[in-house]
């Protein structure tokens, strides 16, 4: 782990903008008694620093004495953090319903009860024409506070409602909490084990997922109730490798945004992930016009001041566009144009190394191998694949470790490294066989290449015939599908049939597919 990725003032104050370390500096002279003022000097040494590194900082601060740092350091992470909360206290919802809640509740210990209700009215109308309900309760909580405890003269229809109130928002706050546990629950499934297996693995969700499902699901009309309901099933779906459910889903997914689009502001992420995981979708389905018009949604919306408001989700909004467009150059065999991207796209995941988790970087990686390795720059495609291989979070993508081993293998098949591919038939054989993650596929294309020592050149296109002959119809097979969605194995055979670059047969399968689309909707 890097130094800078290590201490979190450190982390902090490198995420600060411009106008943010101007405002803290104002902040902090305007709020601060004067002897407290070598915070600043503290700020400003480590906002020069490209890594954090404690013997240099106490070099340049002579005035601080080693164990005076660690309560410095400590007292300056709260004063960036009271800064940024003073400069955005209007940026989101949530700060504003919190302000509120918090002058509420000050107004209150002052014995101000009055003006405190009138607050806390105006808070719960905004709490709930925002879906807010978990701040809905809060307030409510204190409502029925100063009401129990005090004398305000409250007309009995006024204490009826608050009651009925409670009760309601409580049933609700328990099915969007399920539904959103439901839906954690699947998306953590697969960031540890990527798509179900096999008929164990598919029965085992599909218990989990129905124990989960509430009865009505199908009646429920709240927002935030259809959304986690709709990622349960994306999920579900996604699991399962049932492409067209997982499409239907994310489209509902996103359709909910845009019949309410109040809540792609108080909502950002979901809407982000939701456009995300609509072009992976179309990505695996090869919707090529739905992936062009998602992806033109997506970067329209990233140029909007709601995308650009919060670090977060202006990083992941980038990420997520980077992703789909390397995607597209994979589904449409333009590897060489891809490789245009790999050097920007690493660039940028350096600069957001802190904010960004292993599992990202993985699935980057992966597809710049697959993009080096369809260019048949195998060397540098050996290269990438290495960085997943050796990754020490490895646990996180079981079946990105596997087919990494396997386009491992074939780079080197690629080369004719005769030396040592023998070994890793072995190695990787034995990888994926301890992991359950061998298909029927990956199990032919081991025969195949083992066959292939004993092969001689004239006699191999024969066998190559009769290798695709036998994966090219698993190509329907659900449990099939994760090796044609990882590395196009059908048409890296094709390629070597037919004697033409992976490349150049993928683009024109691409070219046939929007050929017949086109002609199909010109008689439609």
């Amino acid at each position: 782990m890097s130094k800078r990725s290590a201490d979190a003032l450190f982390q902090l104050i490198k995420s600060l903008q411009k106008s943010e370390k101007r405002h803290f500096k104002l902040y902090i002279k305007r709020s601060s008694a004067k002897e407290d003022l070598k915070v600043v000097a503290l700020f400003d040494a480590i906002d020069k620093l490209d890594d954090y590194d404690e013997k240099i900082v106490l070099k340049k601060l002579p005035s601080i004495q080693k164990p005076q740092l660690n309560n410095l350091k400590t007292h300056l992470y709260k004063q960036v953090l009271a800064s940024l909360r003073d400069l955005k206290s209007t940026d989101t919802l949530e700060l504003q319903l919190s302000e509120q809640l918090d002058n509420a509740r000050i107004l209150y210990h002052k014995g101000l009860k009055h003006q405190a209700l009138k607050i806390l009215e105006r808070a719960r109308e905004l709490a709930k024409s925002n879906g807010k309900f978990n701040y809905l309760a809060q307030v409510i909580s204190l409502e029925k506070k100063i009401e129990t405890l005090h004398i305000t003269r409250t007309i009995q229809e006024k204490t009826e409602r608050l009651t009925q109130e409670a009760m309601e928002i409580s049933e609700h706050i328990e099915r969007v909490t399920r539904l959103s546990n439901m839906a954690l629950r699947l998306y953590g499934w697969y960031v540890k084990n990527g798509h179900a297996r096999n008929e164990k693995d598919e029965e085992g969700i599909k218990e989990f997922f129905y124990e989960l499902l509430p009865h009505d699901a199908f009646e429920l009309t709240d927002f935030y109730e259809r959304l986690y309901l709709y990622q349960s099933y994306t999920w579900y779906a996604f699991i399962r490798q049932d492409f067209l459910m997982y499409y239907r889903y994310a489209q509902k997914w996103v359709d909910i945004f845009d019949g309410n689009e109040v809540m792609k502001k108080v909502e950002i992420g979901h809407y982000i992930k939701g456009l995300h995981n609509l072009l992976n979708a179309h990505f695996d389905l090869r919707n090529f016009r739905q992936f062009e018009k998602t992806l033109k949604t997506f970067q329209d919306f990233a140029e909007t001041d709601i995308a650009a408001q919060h670090d977060n989700f202006r990083i992941h909004t980038d990420i997520y566009i980077n992703s789909a467009r390397l995607n597209w150059h994979l589904m449409t065999g333009t590897f060489k144009e891809g490789l245009g991207l790999v050097n920007i796209i690493a660039s940028k995941l350096e600069e957001y190394a802190v904010y960004v988790d292993p599992h990202r970087i993985v699935v980057f990686n992966y597809k710049f191998a697959t993009l080096y390795f369809g260019s048949g720059d195998y060397n540098t495609c050996i290269d990438y694949l290495q960085k997943i291989i050796y990754d020490t979070s490895a646990d996180l993508r079981i079946d990105l470790q596997c087919y990494a081993r396997l386009m491992h293998m074939l780079a080197h098949y690629e080369l004719g490294n005769d030396e040592i591919i023998e070994s890793l038939i072995k190695s990787v054989y034995r990888f994926m066989a301890k992991m359950k993650n061998l298909t029927v596929v990956e199990e032919e294309m081991f025969k195949f290449i083992r066959h292939s020592f004993g092969t001689s050149t004239r006699q191999m296109k024969p066998e190559l015939e009769k290798f695709l002959q036998k994966i090219k119809h698993l190509e329907s097979s659900r449990f099939e599908t994760r090796a044609f969605a990882y590395l196009d194995i059908i048409s890296w055979v094709e390629s070597k049939v037919y004697e033409k670059p992976m490349s150049q047969v993928i683009h024109e399968k691409y070219l046939q597919q929007r050929g017949r689309r086109k002609l199909s909707t010109a008689n439609g």
